[in-house]
This record gives C-alpha cells, sequence and structure tokens, in this order.
C-alpha cells in the first residue's frame, strides 16, 4: 500500500488528506496547529502535531518512507519551502508542493520539487474557460498541454459516428466516452438515467442530447469548442 505524508492541513490540505484515505491509501497528516490535528484525527491513518521545518521531528515520524509527500502550507511561504526541500534532503520520492504565485512556482521549481501546484489558478482557469466556452461542461489539465474535456456534443456532429467525423485526423482528439440519457422503467416509474459508454464504437450514431469526453491538446480542445 503506497503512504502519503500530507502537510498543512489547512482546507486544501485536509481536503487532499481526506479524498487520499477514501481511496485506500495510508495517510500521515501533519500540522502544528493542534486544533487542525484534532478536526482531521478521525480520517487519515496518522494525525500528528510538529513543526515541519524540524529534521528531527520528520525523521521520529517516518517521513523519510512516504512514496509521496504534499505540501499545503500557504500561510507562510518561508515554512512551506523549507519543508518541502528538507523532504526532498530526507529522500521522499516524490515531493508535491503549493505555489499561491508564479514568483513561489519558480522558487520551488528550482530547487527540485518534483510537481508544484497552484489550485486557485487552476480553479480560475477552468471556470474562465467554461464561462467563455459554455458548450464545455468541465475541463481537466493534464501534463503539458493535455487536455481532458467534457463537451456538448456539436450540432454538426448530431447523427454522424466517429468513424465519418474522423476526430483524430480532423480535430486532433480522441473521444473516450459518451455520457447519454436514456428512459427506464424502475419500480414500475420512469426515470431518466445517464449511461456512459467508454470507448464507443465507430459506428456509434451521436444524439443531440450526448455528452462527450474528449482529450487532445489545449488548442484542439479550444478550437472544438469555439466551433
Amino acid at each position: 500500500m503506497k503512504k502519503f505524508a500530507v502537510i498543512g492541513l489547512g482546507v486544501f490540505g485536509s481536503s487532499i488528506a481526506k479524498s487520499l484515505t477514501e481511496k485506500g491509501v495510508e495517510v500521515i497528516a501533519i500540522d502544528r496547529d493542534m486544533d487542525r490535528v484534532n478536526a482531521i484525527q478521525d480520517y487519515v491513518t496518522l494525525a500528528v502535531r510538529l513543526d515541519s521545518t524540524d529534521e528531527s521531528a520528520l525523521m521520529a515520524q517516518g517521513i523519510n518512507e512516504v512514496d509521496v509527500a504534499v505540501v499545503c502550507i500557504g500561510e507562510h511561504f518561508e515554512d512551506n519551502l523549507l519543508t518541502s526541500v528538507l523532504l526532498k534532503q530526507l529522500g521522499v520520492k516524490t515531493v508535491i508542493t503549493r505555489a499561491t504565485n508564479d514568483i513561489q512556482a519558480k522558487i520551488l521549481s528550482a530547487v527540485g520539487i518534483d510537481r508544484i501546484i497552484n489550485p486557485e489558478q487552476e480553479v480560475g482557469e477552468k471556470l474562465a474557460y467554461t464561462l467563455v466556452h459554455p458548450s464545455l461542461n468541465e475541463i481537466f489539465y493534464l501534463s503539458g498541454s493535455v487536455t481532458i474535456a467534457e463537451i456538448k456534443v456539436p450540432e454538426r456532429f448530431v447523427g454522424k459516428t466517429p468513424a465519418e467525423l474522423q476526430l483524430r485526423a480532423k480535430y486532433g482528439i480522441n473521444l473516450i466516452l459518451i455520457e447519454r440519457k436514456v428512459e427506464e422503467t424502475l419500480f414500475g416509474e420512469k426515470k431518466i438515467l445517464r449511461h456512459k459508454t467508454i470507448i464507443p464504437a465507430a459506428d456509434t450514431v451521436l444524439e443531440a442530447d450526448d455528452d462527450l469526453v474528449v482529450v487532445g491538446g489545449r488548442n484542439e480542445i479550444k478550437k472544438l469548442a469555439e466551433s
């Protein structure tokens, strides 16, 4: 079983710690605020109050044995940075650190942090994208420019099949899922359910109420949404 450490138990850090635990992994949650530690102790494997800039305190909790450490100290960047560097020096395989602005991100990158996240910026970008492009239901950014998006089926696609549309050749995207409204009778009552078809067949005919999940480059997704 993979072991994770989450350091900094504000709203963001606590959410990560709880979500990881729900996925069946071992989680050590750390903060110097006892109230935050007490609030999460029933949701994680181990909750500990300590100063994460104290190398000996981290070693005492076996932090060097975790597979991934997520540092979410939002209030004090100096502590955020020092904790992240200590974790790398202690041999943690993957260190993921929160940055609240571009300057912090550049500093963290310069000291060799494996992955840098800016949740506020990411949420803002996603919201702006869906506001500008109403056909987009949701969008997720993966590594580099690779993007997964859920989009309402374009009107010109209705009645056609993926084979006819040649999505990869013409649009540079791949269709990975179709979500479709289907009326079914359950216990004598008619209900509208949403059925998901993963990797739909090339001869699947697209319908007007379909939602499509596609993967492709950010620019390709943008062009599709704009069209």
